[in-house]
């Protein structure tokens, strides 16, 4: 272009500009992503922090729901309900106050369920395997757990006079509701298959479920909800629900007799949704609810259980209906436990679907609790191996194949298409050639990648498929989220270490220094 004529542009497009500017000076400011994020500033900016002590502490757990689980899940929740899945908000995900986690262990870079759900629990690291005892004690060592416990928040609010819960659909006894009432070296030492006493020990490493019914401070759990009833019946005894099974305790104690015996008149056991649905919290101040043998089901198989279960919302209803009578307040914690149990199953379907119920359980606790005196944390105790993977048009179903934007499947360099969801390693992958012995052909042709073009994968069923070949996907190492509204909440912020989330919980509720004084005036108070 002639320099006039490149001159001449220049001047018009500057006049231009300056016309387009004339009511403001930026152009972009009627635009719908400019103006929520500036009313997204406005709201942050008038927010005040809640410094009031906490009279109820509610700590939510998503086992295994790190950054991408979340962002998956934000997504098939907003399309499920045909709205924009990347643009939609889970109800978690609106608290106004956030953090990150780093969740390693004191003996590992990934953690498993046990010291994670500990670290909150007591405030403290501590190894893979072990569950509220401190970072000296090796998975196993039942002498040392003895010698080396930690207190939990629980046990600190039990002994103020505070009512105390856990809920999970996990088996009550697995790592993270353990985590709000026993002390174990083995996390795997549930039901009457812990450590016998011998001379260096001559108390024995009492299993789990006992530790639940007999748990020492103030008068132990209002409240434990979950799966995991064969730990509680021994073998002699017959399951209610399953035709042919027995407990598992080989003992013969018979832990749910134990708890109706200890609770007398304002005990209850459940083990049915009608039984569930029919019990009056006025009435009720211990209620011990297990609704499976092992864990409770998938929330996308939950129709399908023979005796019928109730939601992680409709525990969590019921939870504190029970657990806000009490006028010295409550600590509960809510679990969903099975987003783990998908994502080691390399099946995103599940697992979104179990952390879509559990955002409903966070919403439902929002909507019973005052956030002026209820202090409400919701995080993971750990992520997993979960990937998204680009360019899949914003409409997309995110349990599809990646596409582009005219629909025309995107291929990798095998030729082949691939999903948008992805493990790093898991049953999806391909196996390994094995010979007779069922061990691995180290010399073997290599395999290619399955073709899922004719694969339904958004059946709930499908696999994700994974780079390394695992009988089960492992967790991930990185960060998690953590998000909280009402007393204290402001104090989550920054990158932090994970047993912080006690500290700030603590701090919430003064629990620590209360027990303190209930204990220099008398020691541990029942309420």
């Amino acid at each position: 272009m002639p320099a006039p004529r490149l001159l001449a542009a220049c001047l018009l497009a500057a006049l231009t500009v300056s016309a387009s500017a004339a009511d403001g000076p930026l152009v972009q400011s009627d635009d719908l992503y400019f103006l929520s994020a500036d009313a997204q500033l406005r709201a942050t900016i008038a927010r005040q922090p809640n410094t009031r002590r906490a009279k109820n502490i509610i700590l939510f757990v998503g086992d295994g729901m790190g950054i991408s689980t979340v962002t998956a899940a934000r997504i098939y929740q907003g399309q499920s309900a045909s709205r924009d899945g990347a643009s939609n908000k889970l109800a978690f995900e609106q608290l106004p106050y956030a953090a990150l986690s780093r969740t390693y262990s004191d003996d590992s870079l990934v953690t498993d369920s046990a010291p994670s759900a500990s670290a909150m629990m007591s405030g403290v690291k501590s190894r893979n395997g072990t569950i509220n005892v401190n970072s000296t004690v090796a998975e196993q060592d039942c002498e040392a757990g003895l010698r080396n416990t930690t207190t939990t928040l629980a046990e600190l609010a039990e002994i103020i006079g505070m009512s105390t819960g856990a809920v999970t659909t996990t088996r009550i006894t697995h790592a993270t509701p353990a985590s709000v009432y026993a002390h174990s070296a083995g996390r795997d030492w549930e039901g009457g298959k812990a450590k016998k006493p011998t001379e260096k020990t001559p108390e024995p490493c009492i299993d789990i479920a006992r530790q639940l019914v007999e748990m020492k401070y103030g008068d132990g759990l209002e409240v434990a909800m979950g799966g995991g009833r064969e730990r509680f019946l021994p073998v002699e005894v017959a399951d209610p629900e399953d035709q042919g099974a027995t407990g598992a305790r080989s003992d013969k104690l018979n832990l749910v007799d134990a708890w109706l015996k200890r609770y007398g008149d304002g005990g209850a056991f459940v083990w049915n949704n009608t039984q569930f649905a029919a019990v009056n919290p006025a009435k009720t101040n211990h209620l011990l609810a297990l609704f499976e043998r092992d864990h409770m089901k998938y929330e996308l198989d939950r129709a399908t259980d023979t005796g019928g279960e109730p939601s992680l919302a409709e525990m969590t209803a019921k939870a504190i209906a029970i657990l806000r009578k009490n006028p010295k307040g409550f600590f509960l914690m809510v679990e969903g436990g099975r987003i783990d149990h998908a994502h080691h199953e390399g099946n995103a379907a599940r697992a979104l679907a179990d952390a879509v119920a559990f955002d409903d359980a966070v919403k439902t606790a929002l909507q019973q609790t005052d956030a002026r005196d209820t202090l409400i944390v919701v995080t993971a105790d750990h992520s997993h191996t979960l990937s998204i993977s680009g360019y899949p048009p914003r409409g997309m179903s995110i349990l599809g194949k990646v596409t582009n934007a005219e629909g025309k499947p995107s291929t990798a360099a095998d030729g082949k298409p691939y999903t948008i969801l992805s493990y790093a390693n898991g049953p999806g992958a391909e196996q390994p050639v094995l010979d007779q012995e069922q061990k691995p052909i180290v010399d073997a042709p290599r395999k290619t990648r399955e073709d899922i073009s004719a694969k339904d994968t958004k059946d709930p069923n499908f696999l994700q498929q994974s780079l390394v070949p695992l009988s089960s996907e492992t967790h991930g190492g990185e960060d998690v989220g953590i998000y909280a509204s009402g007393p204290s909440a402001h104090l989550f912020q920054g990158v932090v270490d994970q047993q912080y989330i006690f500290h700030v919980m603590n701090y919430a509720g003064r629990i620590k220094q209360r027990a303190e004084t209930a204990m220099r005036a008398g020691g541990l108070k029942k309420h």
